[in-house]
């Protein structure tokens, strides 16, 4: 991302509200892929790979899926980029949250079991996470630069503090995931709850300025 809302690196006292946003961002990647058709609402890299891959699979389903999260993502980034100056970031992230709650009251209210629905729910979802993505210049809802910048200064023995943060946020963006995945196996309705009740929680932890 170029221009965002925040300085591309976190402070210490931003750190622990980022790392529930990445929380969020994982259990929301994972409520998508698990109840809405194996597709991703914040990892777009992952959605191009699976429509290109459908081509020689034959797996028509993914087609729509993966083009509705990609068209959701890039609208709530382009949202989030036209309205950052008359909004606060603390704005958006509310926007962020209803949303989420939304699709999460969608999801146990019984939508999302027929196509129409399935595309309402992740289209609302990946737009959340397009907000969270350009609202914060830290990533919370991609990790591969942070995976790929980890493990090359891990290999030169050449870490410090913002490597444990790093470190930290996608051990977050895991657990979130496996909050989603235990909803699911335990309470199929609730599958949805975890990335809302995450982002709900987030400005808790944010400090004040």
């Amino acid at each position: 991302m170029s221009s965002t809302t925040t300085p591309p690196s976190a402070t210490r006292a931003d750190e622990r509200f980022l790392l529930v946003l990445s929380a969020a961002s994982g259990a929301t990647d994972a409520f998508a892929f698990l109840c809405l058709g194996k597709v991703f609402a914040g990892v777009m890299t992952g959605n191009l790979v699976l429509v290109g891959a459908s081509v020689g699979a034959g797996d028509r389903d993914v087609v729509p899926r993966a083009l509705t999260a990609l068209t959701g993502y890039a609208l709530g980034a382009a949202g989030a980029a036209v309205t950052a100056r008359r909004l606060a970031p603390g704005s958006l992230l509310t926007a962020e949250t209803a949303l989420l709650a939304l699709v999460a009251v969608g999801w146990a209210s019984g939508l999302g079991r027929s196509l129409g629905s399935q595309l309402a729910l992740l289209a609302a979802a990946a737009f959340a996470m397009g907000v969270q993505a350009r609202a914060w210049g830290t990533p919370t809802t991609y990790f591969t630069g942070t995976f790929t910048g980890l493990a090359g200064r891990l290999g030169r023995r050449d870490t410090g503090h913002a490597d444990r943060w790093a470190a930290g946020r996608l051990v977050a963006v895991a657990l979130g995931a496996a909050v989603t995945s235990l909803a699911v196996w335990c309470w199929s309705p609730a599958a949805g709850a975890a990335g809302a009740a995450l982002s709900a929680a987030a400005p808790a932890f944010r400090p004040r300025r």
